[in-house]
């Protein structure tokens, strides 16, 4: 054998895992198809501008909290993180009104209970409620887990029910849903866990990393290396050999053969199963996980601000053109859009870039699916243009002098995601959780395949807090619950 463990991908959960394993002394390797490491983690640089790709803030990253008990053990809370702004660090904008998310969660009930006198009471369960699934987040680590149950009927129960049944004013529903471009809204799929993970964190307390995400996925690699471990770039598997089960080895750019007694996969499943053998997986399997349905993509326009001229904000803007927020595929033609400051390079009062974000139907870059990057027509570059042009507009309405403080704008879409990332259809979240379908929507660390492992956000929860729980787990599967125990002691 060549090593112990190769790790396919990496994105975050390929990292963390190939961190954990090395740490532990396995001898790793860890494969990138691209020049670059981190999948959603990384970054890109034009002139002295670093902007970020998927990444924009974390949740949870205070001391006791469950992020910071997680980067802790990776050693990831020496880089520059800087605190959002406590009494809003999310600004949901909905037509000429205004309403933000503070920290803390009584804080954050009292905060909107000003504006929504006689939801108070609801305000105070709602918030209570995310506090529970704050204080049980990393249950689902220790070996002899005492609120699972809570866990597992949340996972099974339906977000939009808990919403409507908890809140009564209608504004408010859509003001709690308000920052959830973060995930798929979808009122008949979304577990209520996942939007109640998600929100929490942040409520607990709310983080941007100064100098660009590409700082995690360099830290996680260079530890890696510094215990023994590899970490390979422009490596891409290209076919996946094997007999009874057992995968004997992989092919690299079609070429190089590489061996390990354990293979662990940060790709997405439906990225994975074309280059598995096919004598290696059931065509049941193959048909279930191509079945499975993709969440949406992003559309970002990455903008370079004219010197001194946009005024820095410490929270991010959520805004919406109409109310509905829970049916994505029915206002694709409204767009919503989260505006990102990034922290200013020498801390100026002044934003140095932003980033508009909204969610985006692969349909609508569908017909330019099979050309080249670098090389696609000009009605491509065109369109990016236009939908950038039409995002900077929205912003523009709640940015004092954004309109002309623009000095350059690069894009991204679904097409840049499943370029570098793998990702099935530009999926940002990857496969969809269904709450009435856990079984089939969740996938296990295991697979059908004896020594080949799912991590990533396609097996559990998406998001860096997410991803993070999942590596521990995955990586439970080969050095055992004991471990698992020690590890966050």
């Amino acid at each position: 054998m060549d090593y112990d463990v190769i790790i396919i991908g990496a994105g975050l959960g390929g990292l963390e895992c190939g961190y954990i394993l090395s740490k532990e002394g396995l001898n790793v390797c860890v494969l990138e198809q691209n020049a670059q490491l981190g999948g959603c983690l990384q970054s890109f640089r034009r002139g002295n501008t670093v902007f970020d790709t998927g990444f924009h803030y974390v949740g949870g990253l205070r001391e006791g909290e469950g992020l910071h008990t997680l980067f802790r053990y990776f050693n990831l809370l020496h880089l520059p993180w800087y605190e959002m702004d406590k009494a809003g660090f999310d600004e949901v904008i909905i037509g000429n009104q205004s309403f933000c998310f503070a920290n803390g969660f009584d804080h954050f009930a009292d905060s909107l209970s000003s504006q929504f006198p006689n939801q108070r009471d609801n305000l105070r369960n709602y918030s209570s409620f995310l506090k529970q699934i704050a204080d049980n987040q990393l249950d689902i680590l220790s070996p002899n887990p005492k609120n699972l149950s809570s866990s597992q009927q949340w996972l099974g129960s339906s977000a939009y029910l808990f919403l409507q049944n908890t809140i009564s004013d209608s504004l408010l529903q859509t003001v709690l849903s308000g920052t959830s471009i973060k995930m798929e809204l979808d009122e008949e799929t979304l577990p209520l866990y996942i939007f109640g993970q998600i929100n929490c964190s942040f409520i607990q307390s709310a983080w941007r990393l100064k100098g660009g995400s590409y700082q995690i996925a360099d830290s996680l690699a260079q530890q890696i290396t510094n215990a023994g471990g590899t970490v390979r770039k422009n490596a891409k598997v290209t076919e996946i050999q094997g007999d009874n089960k057992h995968i004997e080895k992989l092919i690299l750019n079609g070429q190089e053969e590489l061996s390990a007694q354990f293979i662990i996969s940060d790709i997405h499943p439906q990225s994975l199963l074309p280059i598995i053998s096919t004598n290696l997986l059931k065509k049941a399997y193959r048909s279930r996980i191509g079945e499975l349905r993709n969440s949406l993509g992003m559309f970002t326009a990455h903008l370079k601000l004219k010197k001194d001229t946009v005024l820095y904000q410490n929270r991010n803007l959520f805004i919406h053109q109409q109310p509905d927020l829970w049916h994505p595929f029915d206002h694709l033609d409204q767009p919503s859009v989260m505006v990102h400051f990034a922290v200013p390079n020498d801390l100026s009062p002044f934003a140095d870039n932003i980033d508009i974000l909204t969610s985006m139907s692969w349909d609508e870059v569908a017909k330019w699916q099979n050309s080249q990057r670098g090389e696609r027509a000009g009605d491509y570059e065109n369109w990016k243009v236009l939908k950038a042009n039409q995002l900077i507009k929205i912003a523009a309405d709640y940015i004092p002098k954004l309109d002309s403080s623009v000095e350059a704008i690069y894009t991204s879409s679904p097409l840049t995601y499943a370029d570098y990332i793998a990702t099935p259809e530009g999926s940002a979240y990857g496969i969809c959780k269904d709450y009435n379908n856990l079984i089939f929507t969740m996938l296990p660390a295991k697979t059908g395949i004896n020594n080949l492992f799912y991590t990533g956000q396609n097996m559990n929860f998406h998001g860096i807090l997410g991803v993070s729980i999942t590596s521990f787990l995955t990586c439970k599967e080969l050095l055992g619950h004991d471990w698992l125990y020690r590890a966050l002691k």
